[in-house]
C-alpha cells in the first residue's frame, strides 16, 4: 500500500518532476517506433468525417471522395465505434447506429480512401454509453462527489461513463480489438478517453485506495496529501491504459498504432515528456479560436507539441465550424479566420487536419478555403518537411508549475506569465521554440542560446542544475518573479533554487497585487548612459512596475540597477498621488554575466502584467531583456510594419522562413472579418556554414523574390504578405 511519503521517498531517489508525472509505468516505445517501415511520417494532409447517428444511408460517399482526391488529403480520421458504431459491431451492449441497418458506413468511407492511397485511423468516443449499458453495468457509469451516477449534460438518453475503470478497460478495449482485426486500420484515435471529470465510483475509489492508502480527494488543493497522490494515480492508470490498448492493437496489426488525443502545454494534465516518447505521432486538437484568444495560438500549439515530439510528426486538428462555448456544431467558420488559424499552424510545423463534423454537407462555404489551402500546402510539401528550427531562444513551460505550484490558479500564475512572454516575442518578431522543462538536459538545449523562464516556479534540485550548467557553457537566462522558488512539488523554498544565477536571495515574502507601483529609470553612472535594456526609453523617467513581486536581498555589493522600484503609493485621494521617498531603493532587474551568459531575473511579474494590460512599455522591456541576453545576431531578422509571426525552418536540402500576418483588428479575439494586407518586409538571413543558395522564392505569391548578399547575410525583400508568405531558400553544397 502507498503513501504520500512513498511520493516523497521517489522524490529523495530521482524520480522527480515530470518523473513523477510517469511514476509507476514504463516508458518503452508503445506505438510502434520510428523505425523506416512506419507511415506515421508520411502523411502531410489529413481530413476528418465524423459521422453522426443519422448519416448511415444519408450521406454521399461519392461526394467525399472525389473531394479528398481534389485535396490530395494523405490520411483519414473516420468515425467508427465507442458510444454509437458505425459498423455491424457484434459486441454486446455496443450500440448500432439507429439508421445503420445492414449497412457498414465506417467500412465502406474506409474502403474508399484505401482506393485513393491513404492511410486509415478509425475514431472512437469512450465517454458515454446509453441506457442498456446502464443496466447491464452500472459500475461503468461515473459518479460525482455526492454519489450520484451521472447523467450527461447534453443528451439526457446517455450517461457518463468512467475512464479509469472496466468501461475503459474491458469494453473499450473489446471494442478496439474488433475494429482493429476486421479492418486492418493503421491507428486508432479516441475522443474523450481521459474522463470527463472527477469520478467517485466504487472501481476508483478501490484502486486510488490500493495505491495510496487513502480515500479519493475532496478537494483540488494539490498540497493536500491525497490530492498530489491522486494526481500521480490517474496519470499512472490513463497510460496504463493506453499501453493497454496499443498492446492489442499492435497484437492484431503490428503496423498500427494507438494514439490517444491527448497533449498540450502547461495546463495539460498528461505528462508531455512521456506521451512524446510513447506516441509515433500526435494530433494537436485544439480547433479553433473562442473568447480572448490570439492568432497565434495555433502556432503555440505547434510549438508546445514540437518540444516534446523530437522530429516525429504533428498535426494540428481544425474544425471548419465555430468553435464556442455554445456548441454550434453544424456551424461553418468564415474563410478568412480558417486561412489565418491554418497558416500559423502551418509555420509552426503543424500538419494540416480539417474536420467535419456530420458527412452531410449542409453549409459547402468552408470547402473552396479548405482546397486553397490544401492545395498550396501540396504543391509545397518538400518544403514543408522541416528537420529542425532554427530559433536560438526557448521558451520554457512546465506542466508541473502548473499542478503543484499554480492548482486552480493555473492559469493566473502560469500560463499569463508565458502568455505575456509569447505576445512580447511574436511582437519582437524573434523567432523561438517551446522546451518542456523536464527536457532540460545540456545535450537537447545547446542548441539555444537563451531560455525564458516565465514565473517557471516549480523546478527541482536537478532541473536548476541543468539551467546552471547551461548557462556555464555560455547559455543565457530571462526570468520572472517567483522563478525557481518552489520545489517540483509547489513547496516553497527558503530561498530560490537558481539564487546563485540571479545573484539575490529571497527575502521571505511576496507583494500584491501591488497599485500605483513604477520603475525609475537609471544611467550608469559611470558611463551617463542607458543600459541596453532600456534602449528606447530614453525619453522616459519611470514606467509602470508589475502587479506582483518577490521582495529579494542582493547577494553582494552590486551595480548601479537601470531599474529601481517606485514602491506603491495611494492612488486617491488625488491630493494623496505622490511617490513617498526611498531612501535605499530596491533594484527591480538584475543584470549578470555569470560563465560564458547572461542572466537577466525581474523580481516583478513583468510577463504576467503585459498579458493583462498590453503594456508597450513591458513589451519593449521584454525584447530588451531577451536581446542583451542573448548576445547574438540573431539567424533571422525581419524588418518592417505590422504584427507577424515569423518562424525558420532547415528541411533536408531548403530552408524556409514563414510570415505569418497577424496584424489584424480582430487579432485578439476573432473571428477576423478582413485579410489586412502589410507592406514590405526585409528578411535578413544567415546561411547555414558550407551551403550555397541556388534559388530564393516566394512560396505563396509564387514569384522569385529579389535579394542581395550584405555583410555576410541575405536580404530578401518581401513586397506584401497578404495571409501568410514563405521565403524559400534552395541550398547546396
Amino acid at each position: 500500500m502507498a503513501s504520500t511519503r512513498r511520493v516523497f521517498l521517489a522524490q529523495a531517489t530521482g524520480l522527480t518532476g515530470a518523473s513523477m508525472f510517469g511514476l509507476g509505468f514504463e516508458r518503452e516505445a508503445l506505438a510502434g517506433g520510428t523505425g523506416a517501415g512506419d507511415w506515421y511520417g508520411q502523411p502531410m494532409r489529413w481530413a476528418q468525417v465524423a459521422f453522426v447517428d443519422d448519416d448511415p444511408g444519408n450521406y454521399s460517399l461519392s461526394f467525399w471522395m472525389d473531394y479528398l482526391k481534389r485535396l490530395h488529403v494523405d490520411a483519414a480520421c473516420l468515425s467508427a465505434g465507442g458510444v454509437t458504431a458505425f459498423y455491424p459491431t457484434e459486441i454486446p451492449l455496443h450500440h448500432r447506429s439507429a439508421w445503420l441497418g445492414s449497412m457498414d458506413s465506417f467500412g465502406e468511407i474506409a474502403a474508399g480512401c484505401r482506393k485513393l492511397g491513404m492511410n486509415v485511423v478509425a475514431r472512437t468516443d469512450a465517454h458515454a454509453c446509453h441506457q442498456n449499458a446502464y443496466d447491464a453495468h452500472p459500475e461503468w457509469i461515473a459518479v460525482d462527489a455526492k454519489g450520484m451516477k451521472r447523467k450527461h449534460p447534453s443528451d439526457p438518453t446517455l450517461w457518463i461513463t468512467c475512464a479509469l475503470g472496466p468501461y475503459n478497460f474491458d469494453f473499450m478495449t473489446l471494442v478496439h480489438e474488433e475494429i482493429t482485426r476486421n479492418y486492418k486500420i493503421d491507428g486508432l484515435f479516441t475522443n474523450r478517453w481521459a474522463g470527463s471529470g472527477m469520478c467517485y465510483c466504487e472501481s476508483c475509489e478501490t484502486k486510488f485506495h490500493e495505491f495510496s492508502g487513502s480515500s479519493l480527494p475532496r478537494t483540488s488543493n494539490p498540497q493536500d496529501p491525497a490530492r498530489r497522490e491522486y494526481i500521480v494515480w490517474r496519470q499512472q492508470r490513463l497510460f496504463e491504459l493506453w499501453r493497454l490498448w496499443n498492446v492489442k492493437i499492435r497484437a492484431i496489426n503490428p503496423g498500427a498504432s494507438y494514439i490517444a488525443n491527448a497533449g498540450g502545454g502547461a495546463l495539460s494534465d498528461l505528462d508531455m515528456k512521456a506521451i512524446g516518447e510513447l506516441s509515433p505521432t500526435l494530433f494537436a486538437d485544439r480547433q479553433g479560436r473562442s473568447g480572448l484568444m490570439p492568432l497565434w495560438e495555433n502556432g503555440k500549439n505547434g510549438k508546445e507539441y514540437r518540444a516534446t515530439m523530437g522530429n516525429k510528426a504533428i498535426v494540428g486538428i481544425f474544425s471548419v465550424g465555430i468553435e464556442s462555448k455554445y456548441r454550434w456544431k453544424d456551424s461553418v467558420e468564415n474563410g478568412n479566420e480558417l486561412r489565418l488559424w491554418v497558416a500559423d499552424g502551418i509555420a509552426n510545423d503543424l500538419r494540416p487536419w480539417f474536420t467535419k463534423f456530420n458527412a452531410k454537407v449542409i453549409d459547402k462555404r468552408w470547402m473552396p478555403v479548405v482546397e486553397e489551402i490544401y492545395a498550396w500546402h501540396y504543391a509545397n510539401e518538400r518544403y514543408l518537411r522541416n528537420e529542425r528550427s532554427l530559433a536560438q531562444v526557448g521558451l520554457v513551460y512546465s506542466q508541473q508549475t502548473a499542478t503543484f505550484y499554480g492548482g486552480e490558479k493555473a492559469q493566473e500564475k502560469v500560463e499569463n506569465p508565458l502568455l505575456g512572454m509569447y505576445q512580447a516575442l511574436i511582437e519582437a518578431r524573434i523567432p523561438f521554440a517551446m522546451v518542456h522543462d523536464q527536457l532540460l538536459d545540456l545535450d537537447l538545449i545547446r542548441r539555444y542560446r537563451t531560455l525564458l523562464l516565465p514565473n517557471i516556479a516549480a523546478l527541482s534540485t536537478r532541473q536548476c542544475t541543468q539551467i546552471q550548467n547551461f548557462v556555464e557553457q555560455g547559455g543565457s537566462v530571462v526570468a520572472t518573479y517567483e522563478t525557481s522558488l518552489y520545489d517540483e512539488w509547489g513547496v516553497r523554498r527558503k530561498n530560490f533554487g537558481l539564487a546563485s544565477l540571479f545573484g539575490v536571495s529571497f527575502a521571505g515574502k511576496t507583494e500584491g497585487p501591488m497599485l500605483n507601483s513604477y520603475l525609475e529609470l537609471t544611467k550608469d553612472p559611470a558611463t551617463g548612459q542607458f543600459h541596453p535594456v532600456l534602449t528606447g526609453f530614453e525619453d522616459a523617467v519611470r514606467i509602470i512596475d508589475g502587479i506582483n513581486r518577490v521582495v529579494v536581498t542582493p547577494a553582494g555589493p552590486s551595480a548601479s540597477a537601470p531599474l529601481q522600484l517606485v514602491p506603491s503609493y495611494p492612488d486617491l485621494p488625488m491630493e494623496a498621488v505622490y511617490p513617498r521617498p526611498v531612501s535605499n531603493p530596491e533594484a527591480a532587474v538584475y543584470l549578470r554575466e555569470v560563465g560564458k551568459g547572461r542572466v537577466v531575473y525581474f523580481p516583478a511579474d513583468i510577463d504576467a502584467t503585459f498579458w493583462d494590460s498590453l503594456q508597450l512599455d513591458h513589451a519593449k522591456l521584454l525584447r530588451n531583456a531577451i536581446v542583451w541576453a542573448t548576445n547574438q545576431t540573431a539567424p533571422v531578422t525581419v524588418m518592417g510594419h505590422g504584427v507577424i509571426d515569423v518562424t525558420a525552418w532547415q528541411q533536408k536540402d531548403s530552408m524556409t522562413v514563414h510570415l505569418v500576418n497577424l496584424t489584424n483588428a480582430m487579432m485578439m479575439k476573432g473571428p477576423v472579418r478582413e485579410i489586412l494586407p502589410i507592406g514590405q518586409q526585409t528578411v535578413s538571413i544567415s546561411l547555414p556554414a558550407g551551403k550555397r543558395v541556388t534559388s530564393v522564392k516566394l512560396l505563396v505569391s509564387g514569384s522569385s523574390a529579389p535579394h542581395r548578399m550584405e555583410e555576410g547575410r541575405l536580404l530578401v525583400e518581401v513586397h506584401k504578405v497578404e495571409v501568410h508568405e514563405v521565403v524559400a531558400l534552395d541550398l547546396a553544397q
